[in-house]
């Protein structure tokens, strides 16, 4: 089958250009250049995580955490909704961390072919994907605590899109170097271990309204969905992928990948699949 033309590129390179140019358009500021729009917007404003890691200062006290703003939680609620509808189509279309993490795994494919996101053990692969709600519950509860954006200080999020600010953190220039390194030899290692926003989303793909699902009838078990898959999740084995890992990148799919029509398709929860 002849593979569709995908706008998911497109898709991400507009948001992670787009983000790159707020930050850059608050530095210019400083030298008293202004960009209509851009100039007004704070990294802060776009970012749904913000709304997560306010939630419980904003019911308890009705006030949001220092730095956060009213888009941050509107966000949110906007991309809980889409989560239960697709799941985490906000990691595999429009987060740019994770876009950056994908260009640079590209490369890592030319350059280390043989050994490209295969270097951990399956088992240890396994119990390192439950690190990132590890990191969930602490900064969720620390910044519940302190009322203040301590995660800010190891984002690597916020370290790449302000390293020209010097307000960034040594510890997110750290973690940001650690996972643009290990991005060149295992497929989205931030994503994948340790992001607390991808945790929240993960969650939904086990409930999720319009479900991936695999035809068993029409698979000819080419597994090829299996090695298109950036979270490396065993697609050729399931039925439904119900996987907290799933980013909605669709790469597995009929439309993509999957040499084989109306076989890995996107189906309201509950629907048929086609008849052999």
């Amino acid at each position: 089958m002849k593979k569709q033309f995908s706008v998911r590129p497109i898709v991400q390179a507009f948001f992670f250009i787009f983000t790159f140019a707020v930050t850059f358009s608050k530095w210019l500021i400083s030298s008293n250049i202004v960009v209509p729009v851009l100039s007004k917007i704070s990294l802060h404003a776009i970012c749904p995580f913000g709304g997560v890691v306010s939630i419980y200062t904003f019911l308890t006290t009705g006030a949001y955490v220092q730095k956060i703003h009213d888009s941050s939680m509107i966000l949110m609620l906007i991309f809980l909704f889409v989560a239960l509808l697709f799941g985490s189509i906000f990691c595999g279309y429009i987060c740019p961390l994770g876009t950056l993490e994908e260009w640079l795994g590209k490369l890592g494919k030319r350059l280390f072919p043989k050994q490209f996101n295969k270097m951990i053990p399956k088992k240890i692969d396994t119990v390192l994907r439950y690190g990132r709600y590890l990191v969930l519950i602490i900064v969720v509860y620390f910044t519940a605590v302190t009322t203040k954006l301590l995660f800010q200080d190891w984002d690597p999020f916020y370290a790449f899109f302000n390293f020209f600010t010097g307000e960034v953190a040594i510890t997110a220039f750290i973690i940001l170097g650690l996972t643009m390194v290990l991005s060149l030899i295992i497929e989205r290692p931030w994503c994948k271990y340790l992001c607390p926003y991808g945790a929240v989303l993960g969650i939904f793909n086990t409930f999720r309204i319009f479900q991936l699902k695999r035809n068993s009838a029409t698979c000819i078990d080419c597994k090829k969905c299996d090695k298109v898959c950036p979270m490396n999740i065993e697609v050729s084995q399931k039925e439904v992928i119900r996987n907290h890992q799933c980013i909605s990148c669709h790469q597995c799919t009929s439309e993509q990948n999957c040499p084989v029509s109306d076989t890995v398709e996107i189906k309201l929860i509950g629907g048929k699949n086609h008849e052999a």
